[in-house]
């Protein structure tokens, strides 16, 4: 191809401006993209990794315009063999007991059988747990309460025993006032018979 005797390159070219204007031709950098698998994915393969339509590989440089079909195309057929994954592994759960042959529906109840044990045993063991967390803490209390009564015993006693020596003192002190105050009388008695001997207003020795 030649436009006024000049020959163009093969590359395809992108014209700006309008026809008043001098035309500017610049060149579209091709995009390689690797091979996008068609087929369904299976559920033992890796999934590809995820393209960036922006950043697509096999591009070193970006330049006027970018082409991101196949990224975008890649992308979706990676979402599309993900959830076809997904849609499988979900329905796989429930397809065994009842469209299963005999050893699936056999080996399907046997793991019924298997996780109800472990939720029995695992019940069991928060049982005795919990049973065994109360009789610990039955036991502390238990312990608490005796140590508790011993310390009233304790302190009966010595109250016991500091009012048994309060009244002693007190019966000491009130027998020995008992005591002196008998003495005391005793003396004036004597005192006063002794004036009433002596004294000249009783010669007859009547008054006592």
């Amino acid at each position: 191809m030649s436009l006024r005797g000049v020959s163009l390159p093969s590359t395809p070219v992108v014209t700006l401006g309008n026809f008043n204007t001098p035309k500017r031709r610049c060149p579209i950098t091709p995009l390689y993209l690797p091979a996008v698998p068609t087929a369904t994915v299976s559920q033992s393969c890796m999934f590809p990794q995820r393209l960036n339509p922006l950043h697509p590989p096999g591009v070193n440089r970006r330049t006027v315009s970018l082409e991101t079909m196949a990224a975008h195309h890649h992308n979706q057929q990676r979402v599309i063999n993900m959830q076809q994954k997904e849609y499988s592994r979900y329905h796989q759960g429930w397809r065994r007991p009842f469209y299963g042959t005999a050893t699936e529906k056999e080996e399907y109840r046997r793991e019924i059988r298997q996780l109800l044990k472990k939720q029995m045993s695992e019940k069991w063991k928060t049982a005795r747990e919990a049973t065994s967390s109360q009789s610990k803490e039955i036991e502390a209390l238990i312990e608490a309460d005796r140590y508790t009564i011993l310390q009233d015993i304790e302190k009966d006693r010595t109250r016991a025993l500091f009012m048994r020596r309060y009244r002693d003192e007190n019966k000491r002190l009130m027998e020995s006032k008992w005591q002196e105050s008998r003495l005391s009388r005793s003396m004036e008695m004597l005192k006063e018979r002794e004036l009433l001997r002596y004294n000249p207003i009783n010669w007859s020795g009547t008054l006592k």
